[in-house]
């Protein structure tokens, strides 16, 4: 009977314990799970960014080009500059009281453009005509008593010694009078060198002096001026370029040129070679070629960079006024998905835009739409570059 009795409860297994140490072996598995996945993205990101820079490219933009261009067998670049130019400067040396000029103002030849201080060589003159009509004066009555003196002589009523004194008093004044006319010359001469004129017609550059300066034609000093003010011919501009010597036997006189400035890279002017200084520069190697524009353009100023393509062949109006090509590279423009497409860089990425294209030129093509001029695309896309691909330029 005590065994029937007896507490069975103590022999009951305890399985709470063993639920709740399952429980947590699970927590920590996914935990460390948890972590040793963090732990290889980590690894993985740090191996893209840092080791893996992705597929090399090359990067090339998208330029507006001229059809001329397709002729084109030479580039250089250069300056436009005036091929006649010149510094004025006064004959005399005085103070500056009258300059009638400013930068950007026409002149034309013989233009009194400066004046100087003149009130001395003024009365220098008025006493050399002052002198003169004085000398005329006298003439007159050496005269009368030369021709009086001449008959009395030749009628033998006088001696010669009285015919030669009139015959003497007479030339003399005469030669005073020449002498007075020199004077007057002289003096005139002294007037017009205190006016600076202009020499041809052309275009003030710059201006040196100003009025209540002192001006000397020997050259400026700490208390002088040379140069009053500087002119170009603007329809003498040329543009002075270098070319290599090893490329100067492809030029020729009259060649046609295509002229673009760098203030204005819409416009092209045509030009031809005017000459080849017949000379090298032998630190650079290089000869210097005259390039003529064949119409004059008063917008193109001296001093503006240039570049000039070198034609094989002729250029027209026609021509200049065509509508200039965006173009780019044939292999940077791939069709993927039945599209033509460009590839940009934006954030170290290729990213994928699509563009319509045009004529061929050269190994070019042109771009309708699309790009825009001076944006950068990849030169030359391969099959492994698609959008999002990660990139690099290649330095």
């Amino acid at each position: 009977m005590e065994t029937k009795n007896a507490d069975l409860s103590s022999l009951r297994i305890d399985r709470s314990s063993n639920n709740s140490n399952q429980n947590k072996k699970l927590f920590n598995l996914i935990l460390i799970l948890i972590i040793t996945l963090l732990i290889i993205a980590g690894i993985y990101f740090l191996w893209e960014k840092l080791f893996n820079k992705g597929v090399s490219v090359n990067l090339t933009t998208a330029t507006l080009v001229s059809q001329s261009q397709t002729s084109a067998i030479l580039t250089a670049s250069g300056y436009v500059v005036a091929q006649r130019k010149a510094a004025i400067a006064s004959k005399a040396t005085g103070r500056l009281v009258y300059l009638g000029v400013v930068e950007g103002d026409p002149v034309v030849k013989g233009q009194i453009i400066g004046r100087l201080e003149d009130d001395d060589v003024k009365s220098q003159l008025d006493q050399a005509k002052a002198t003169l009509k004085l000398y005329e004066a006298d003439l007159i009555s050496a005269e009368d008593n030369y021709k009086r003196e001449k008959e009395l002589f030749a009628s033998k009523t006088n001696s010669e010694k009285e015919f030669s004194a009139a015959e003497s008093t007479y030339k003399r004044t005469l030669a005073s009078i020449e002498l007075a006319k020199a004077q007057i010359k002289a003096a005139e001469i002294a007037v017009e060198y205190t006016l600076i004129r202009a020499p041809f017609n052309g275009t003030v550059l710059t201006k040196n002096a100003d009025v209540g300066e002192i001006v000397s034609p020997l050259g400026a000093s700490s208390t002088s001026r040379a140069a009053v003010v500087t002119i170009a011919d603007m329809t003498s501009l040329q543009v002075e370029a270098d070319v290599s010597e090893s490329n100067i036997e492809r030029i020729e006189m009259k060649q046609d040129c295509e002229i673009t400035l760098d203030a204005y890279p819409s416009n092209r002017y045509a030009g031809y070679v005017d000459k080849i200084v017949p000379t090298a520069d032998r630190s650079k190697a290089t000869v210097l070629v005259k390039v003529a524009f064949k119409n004059y353009d008063k917008r193109v100023l001296p001093e503006m960079s240039a570049k000039v393509l070198f034609l094989s062949e002729a250029v027209n109006e026609e021509t200049m006024n065509e509508k200039p090509l965006l173009v780019i590279p044939k292999t940077a423009v791939v069709n993927r998905n039945s599209k033509l497409v460009v590839y940009k860089i934006l954030d170290d990425k290729a990213q994928e835009f699509e563009v319509t294209i045009g004529k061929e030129v050269g190994s070019n093509v042109e771009v309708t739409s699309g790009l825009n001029n001076g944006e950068s695309v990849i030169s030359n896309v391969t099959d492994e570059i698609k959008n999002n691909t990660k990139v690099y330029v290649e330095e």
